[in-house]
């Protein structure tokens, strides 16, 4: 994979779904991971303002990548949101391989 380029220091992240006072239990479900890179493009283009094309300048990526990123963590918050799940902004954790 190529690098990316991050404009900011990564640390993982939590959002955790919260019913209010009164409210209906909260769901739990397997957290949701956006990847930094996914944030990153996510951050770029909602928050900053920039294009596709401004936001691969600034990660060192193709605007194909960018796409990639964004559409990605798109459909991670939809489904947090929805499935009221936690959302989880950090590297999603590899599977311990299962011994016989």
């Amino acid at each position: 994979m190529k690098p990316r380029w991050l404009g900011f220091r990564p640390s993982p992240l939590t959002f955790m779904p919260f019913a209010g006072p009164g409210g209906p239990p909260v769901p739990s479900g397997a957290p949701v991971y956006v990847t930094y890179d996914e944030y990153e493009a996510f951050r770029l283009i909602y928050h900053e303002g920039l294009n596709q094309e401004e936001a691969a300048e600034r990660m060192k990526v193709s605007r194909g990548t960018v796409w990639r990123c964004l559409e990605s963590a798109r459909n991670k918050i939809a489904c947090a949101l929805v499935e009221r799940r936690p959302l989880v902004i950090a590297p999603a954790p590899v599977e311990e391989e299962k011994k016989p």
